[in-house]
């Protein structure tokens, strides 16, 4: 049984779908119905489940749309996606009920299923699911090259931890040195010292300029220029005039003068021209300048110059002891890029013989899906093989290149068919949308053969309008459009029996029924099993 299978899928308020679930069943599960019916919204319902944000059918949802997917993996775990519109037109995500994004969404959907379409293709949208395909079809693996790699990286890093290649290194220790030097000539005595320097400093400024103050009140107080205040005081004083009337203003302002002599003599001695010390000053100040210097460059405080200064002797002694070390990791990096060189070699020689054995297999098929004279090859290139895509011409003689670039809407789906038949695998669920555009006959019956012998691998879904295809499937769903009341809907419903072989005879012959029809469609079916 397949480990991934689409059980239901559910869409609400989508264009002309009001409401439709589809209960899908292991095997090849095919949806049929008239042009317009809703097939393709159908599908992008199950689009727009798995996150994608650009599916067409999202212009076409209603106010309430609802849209969800049940996938149950490994036969027991159920998975359920949902998107709703919300009253802003925005989409809504849930996992499992729980609120989800679209990304998570699209991260999910990548191991559950891929949608081939008629312009695009889950599988192909990167050369990394390429080459997982060229990888799964050479049974190749690579672990031994990633553990290689996962080594070497680490290599790396430790050399770069311990102080890169020897050029590094050595560049590296000079500028320690250098640093460390630097700050160790400064001769901090503590991370206080700088604010302790300061304050000094500050105290030191204030005393000289008291002292400088005091020197000016005693030069313009009482001194010898002519202009000193006690000196024109005293001359004041001797031209008052003789008498007894003038006597006690005499004797007053004489006790002012001797009073103000003893208080300029108090703050004489006060005083002290060498009480600053010009070098001291400068020191401290010098000093100041340095420690914010070192500061400023080593963290902002001298605390942090100081805990710098032990990673940095830290650091030193660690790529002194990572001599040795190193020695012997520059040669186990030497082996490993040896051994990854070798194995990468190897790599790409394996997927290179897994692109010429896939091509060949995947040719074989393509007279069967309708390209007799498509030409076809799986490519890898760089040094281990991991730039992977596929070549395509649908003719012979005209120019090859990208697949998804040269090949039609129909071809796409197509090839992909061709490549299932090789590479299907049970992990996911394969949807191909209209892969039968533009054939019929024979090759359409080829085509259902295809489908259903995929189906017998891995869960396939596909959208067709043609009966030798329908009737290949295993479970077959009809969507159909009415009209009531001016109103149109759809309506989905899965047909067995006779119902079963009147949508086939409906798809060979129209509306237009008729006995021919519905006997060729017994037999379409009769010879499906």
């Amino acid at each position: 049984m397949p480990k991934a299978q689409l059980v239901e899928l559910f869409a609400h308020g989508l264009g002309v779908i009001d409401d439709a679930r589809l209960e899908l069943g292991p095997g090849f599960n095919v949806i049929t119905g008239e042009t317009g019916a809703g097939k393709t919204l159908l599908l992008g319902a199950l689009e727009l489940c798995l996150g994608e944000e650009n599916a067409t059918s999202r212009y076409a949802a209603h106010s309430d749309m609802r849209a969800a997917a049940v996938f149950v993996r490994d036969g027991r775990d159920e998975v359920v996606l949902t998107r709703e519109a919300s009253s802003t037109g925005r989409l809504r995500s849930t996992l499992n009920g729980a609120p989800s994004s679209a990304d998570a969404l699209r991260a999910l959907a990548a191991q559950l299923v891929v949608i081939h379409g008629q312009h695009d293709s889950l599988a192909l949208r990167n050369r990394g699911e390429i080459l997982r395909i060229i990888d799964a079809a050479g049974d190749i693996s690579t672990a031994e090259l990633d553990g290689v790699r996962t080594s070497l990286r680490e290599a790396f890093e430790l050399r770069d931890a311990l102080g890169g290649d020897e050029a590094t290194r050595e560049r590296e220790l000079d500028f320690l040195a250098f640093q460390i030097g630097e700050i160790e000539a400064t001769k901090i005595t503590s991370a206080d010292e700088l604010s302790d320097t300061l304050e000094a400093l500050t105290r030191l400024s204030a005393l000289r300029d008291g002292q400088e103050a005091l020197m000016r009140v005693l030069e313009q107080m009482d001194s010898e220029r002519d202009d000193a205040v006690l000196t024109g005081f005293a001359r004041a004083l001797n031209l008052i005039p003789s008498g007894d009337v003038y006597d006690g203003a005499r004797s007053a302002l004489s006790s002012a003068l001797s009073l103000a002599r003893e208080a300029l003599h108090d703050l004489a001695a006060l005083s002290d021209p060498d009480a600053i010390d010009p070098g001291a000053f400068r020191e401290l100040d010098e000093r100041v300048a340095v420690l914010q210097h070192i500061a400023r460059k080593y963290g902002g405080t001298l605390d942090d110059a100081l805990s710098q200064l032990e990673q940095m002797h830290e650091r030193m002694s660690a790529l002194g002891q990572a001599t040795a070390r190193l020695s012997t990791l520059d040669t186990e990096i030497s082996d490993l890029e040896a051994r990854e060189r070798d194995l990468a070699r190897k790599a790409k020689r394996e997927r290179e013989f897994a692109c010429v054995q896939l091509t060949d297999a995947v040719r074989r098929h393509l007279p069967r899906v309708a390209l007799p004279n498509a030409l076809l090859r799986f490519v890898v290139d760089g040094d281990d093989g991991t730039d992977a895509q596929i070549l395509f011409t649908p003719n012979p003689g005209l120019p090859e290149g990208p697949l998804q670039s040269l090949a039609s809407g129909g071809e796409l789906s197509r090839v992909l068919l061709a490549l299932s038949l090789e590479t299907a695998h049970e992990d996911v669920v394969a949807v191909f949308d209209e892969i039968d555009a533009g054939v019929g006959g024979q090759v359409a019956q080829q085509i259902g053969q295809c489908l259903y012998e995929v189906g017998q691998r891995q869960q396939v879904l596909a959208v067709t309008h043609l009966a030798s295809v329908a009737a290949k499937a295993d479970h077959h769903f009809v969507i159909e459009k009415s009209t009531t009341q001016g109103v149109t809907s759809t309506t989905l419903r899965p047909v067995v029996g006779e119902q079963r072989v009147n949508e086939i005879a409906r798809m060979l012959a129209g509306d237009q029924m008729s006995d021919e029809a519905k006997a060729l469609a017994s037999q379409l079916l009769e010879t499906s099993r």
